[in-house]
């Protein structure tokens, strides 16, 4: 993790779960971290929880990865302030329960905005910052064991995911078409698309927190191990599940 001292990592959805726990990970290692979140309380509060003389390396900045507008503004202030971006997690994510057949069309937009727009917005965003640099900066998507597979319901539930497994199948196919790119682009940024299975998070339907879960701190562990490989190897897609996961 040496290279990366110092260096500028933006967490996007940087106010729960893996955000929070990703935060003070990178900041540990001497990352400078800008957390992007919708609410700005969560992020101070991440804050105080920091040792003190850590503290200035946490940037905390509002943003609605749906909106461009919020992500233009948000990564024109850390190219003022900070002078470009290395590293980007893509971890905001949006589930909202129900059926598709019946969802209303505003909640499937508001999903697809936040997992498929808002890695689009802040990953161009990133890039650019990286290409015009001429770093070696690695980008990741949080993506999902349902990027890959859809598993049926448990017994008793209806299936409640609808527009989420897509999403995150789009991500799998994002994650491929970044890599063409971004070597066809000639650069030597990464990425990375990390996919778990049951993370114990908000995201996660009670009635599933009753089957083996992962902790947000394991997939923490998935981006660190795969930032500190060398500049030679690409971890291109993780998948990690919980002992005794039933899918």
């Amino acid at each position: 993790m040496e290279r990366w001292q110092n260096r500028v990592a933006v967490v996007t959805g940087a106010s729960s779960g893996i955000g929070a726990s990703l935060v003070k990970e990178l900041i540990a290692a001497g990352v400078v971290v800008v957390g992007l979140a919708r609410r700005l309380e969560r992020m101070e509060q991440l804050r105080q929880q920091l040792p003190e003389a850590k503290r200035d390396q946490l940037h905390i900045i509002q943003c609605d990865v749906t909106q461009p507008s919020a992500v233009e503004t948000a990564f024109d202030q850390v190219v003022a302030q900070l002078g470009g971006v290395d590293i980007l997690v893509n971890n905001a994510g949006k589930l909202s329960g129900g059926q598709l057949l019946t969802i209303s069309l505003d909640t499937v937009q508001q999903v697809l905005q936040t997992n498929i727009m808002g890695v689009v917005y802040c990953t161009q965003r990133a890039f650019r910052s990286m290409r015009e640099r001429n770093v070696a900066g690695h980008v990741f998507v949080i993506n999902s064991i349902v990027g890959h597979y859809l598993f049926n319901p448990l017994q008793g539930h209806m299936q409640e995911l609808n527009i989420y497994p897509p999403t995150k199948y789009a991500l799998t196919a994002m994650t491929e078409l970044f890599r063409q790119e971004m070597r066809d682009f000639k650069t030597n940024v990464k990425i990375t698309s990390i996919s778990p299975g049951l993370v114990d998070t908000e995201l996660v339907p009670q009635h599933y927190k009753t089957l083996p879960m992962l902790k947000a701190d394991d997939i923490v562990a998935a981006i660190m191990y795969s930032l500190a490989t060398p500049p030679h190897v690409q971890v291109h897609e993780l998948t990690i599940k919980p002992m005794g996961e039933p899918f």
